[in-house]
C-alpha cells in the first residue's frame, strides 16, 4: 500500500501500517476485479476497504484449500483460532496477526456493527460441514454470512445519502449478487472442494443432479440439461442485481464509481458465461481485458466529475494506536495467505 494511501487514511503506526499493506497484497493477489474498482475510490478509505477485503480472503483461504495436508480438523482449527484472534483484537485493541489487526482498526474506525463479522465466521464454519443447498432459499441464508454481510461492512466506509438503513438491504443484495456470480463462474472449481452452490430443486427442475455434474467435470462432455439449469442460475442472479440497483445513487456521491464499477464488471462475468455456452464446468469465465479497461476508463471519468460536484468527505479520526502486544507482528501464515 503506498504511503500516500496510509497518510490520507491517518493511519501512523508502523504496525497497523505493515498491517494494511498485508490487506492490500491479498487483494491484489486474488481479488482482481474489486482490486481495481477500489482503486476508485477516495485515497483516504481505500486502506479500509483493503482490510476488509483481506479479512474475508483469509477466512475464505482456510475453507476452500485444496491441500490435502490440511484437512478438516486443521481447517476448523485454524477457523476458531482465527475468530478468537478477530473477538480478542475487537476487544482489547491488539493483535499479533496483521489482517486481523487491520480489520479491528477498520471496524473501530467506522463503527461497524461486530455482529457482522461474527455472522461472516459463522458461514465460514458451515462451509466445512454443508456442500449442498436443498432449494434457494437455503442458500440465501447461507449467503447473508457469507456475502450480505460483506456489503453491510462496506455502507460506512463508502457513506450514503440517505440514512443507512435504507441504503443496507441493497448494500446487501449487492454483496449477494458478487457471490452468486462467483458461484456461477466457479461451479467447477468448487466442484473439486465437494461443494455444489447451485441448489438442488433448481438443477432437479431441469433434470440435472450432482452426478450429472461429476460426469460433465470428470468427462468434459456438456449436457443440456446442465446448460438450462446454469441459465436459469444467471437469470436468478441477474434479479439480484437489479435488487441491488437501487442502492448505487445512495452512497456517498465519491464512492459511487467504484462500486458503479465494481457492479458493471462483476455483471460482465455474467455476460461472458453465456458468452461461452455456461462451459464452466471446464473454464473459466473472464471479463476480457479491452472490456475491463473500458470500464475503468469509465470509471475515472465519474470520479473526476464527482470531485467538480462534491466536498471529500474525510477519514475517521484515528483510534488510540493498536500495537501487537510484547512482539512484533506475525505475518499471515503461507498455508492460508
Amino acid at each position: 500500500m503506498s504511503d500516500r494511501e496510509l497518510d490520507a487514511a491517518g493511519i501512523a503506526d508502523p504496525a497497523l501500517r505493515a498491517a494494511y499493506r498485508q490487506c492490500r497484497r491479498l487483494n491484489a493477489r486474488h481479488g482482481k476485479t474489486y482490486f481495481l474498482a477500489t482503486r476508485l475510490l477516495p485515497v483516504e478509505h481505500r486502506a479500509a476497504v483493503h482490510a476488509l477485503y483481506g479479512f474475508a480472503r483469509w477466512a475464505d483461504d482456510i475453507v476452500d484449500t485444496l491441500d490435502p495436508a490440511i484437512g478438516p480438523a486443521r481447517r476448523d482449527a485454524a477457523l476458531s483460532d482465527l475468530h478468537h484472534e478477530l473477538l480478542s483484537s475487537l476487544q482489547e485493541h491488539n493483535s499479533r496477526e496483521p489482517v486481523v489487526l487491520a480489520l479491528a482498526d477498520t471496524a473501530r474506525r467506522y463503527a461497524i456493527d461486530h455482529g457482522l463479522f461474527a455472522d461472516f465466521m459463522t458461514a465460514m464454519r458451515s462451509d466445512l460441514r454443508v456442500t449442498d443447498y436443498a432449494t434457494y432459499a437455503d442458500l440465501r441464508g447461507y449467503m447473508h454470512g457469507s456475502a450480505a454481510v460483506i456489503g453491510l461492512q462496506m455502507l460506512p466506509v463508502l457513506g450514503t445519502v440517505v440514512p443507512r438503513e435504507e441504503a443496507a438491504p441493497h448494500a446487501a443484495a449487492l454483496g449477494v449478487a458478487f457471490q452468486l456470480t462467483n458461484f456461477l463462474r466457479d461451479v467447477g472449481e468448487d466442484l473439486d472442494r465437494g461443494r455444489v452452490y447451485l441448489p438442488a430443486d433448481l438443477l432437479h427442475a431441469h433434470g440435472a443432479d450432482r452426478r450429472l455434474l461429476e460426469w460433465s467435470r470428470t468427462t468434459g462432455r456438456t449436457d443440456r440439461r446442465i446448460t438450462a439449469a446454469l441459465r436459469e442460475f444467471e437469470a436468478l442472479t441477474r434479479g439480484v442485481y437489479r435488487e441491488a440497483a437501487p442502492g448505487l445513487p445512495m452512497l456517498a456521491p465519491l464512492s459511487r464509481p467504484c462500486i458503479r464499477t465494481a457492479f458493471v464488471l462483476y455483471g460482465g462475468i455474467l455476460d461472458a458465461v453465456a458468452r461461452q455456452g455456461y462451459s464452466v464446468l471446464h473454464r473459466r469465465a473472464v471479463v476480457p481485458r479491452v472490456r475491463r479497461a473500458a470500464v475503468a476508463a469509465d470509471g475515472l471519468l465519474r470520479v473526476a466529475a464527482a470531485h467538480l460536484r462534491a466536498p471529500r468527505r474525510p477519514a475517521p479520526a484515528s483510534p488510540p494506536s493498536l500495537a501487537c502486544p510484547g512482539e512484533p507482528c506475525r505475518p499471515v501464515p503461507e498455508e492460508v495467505a
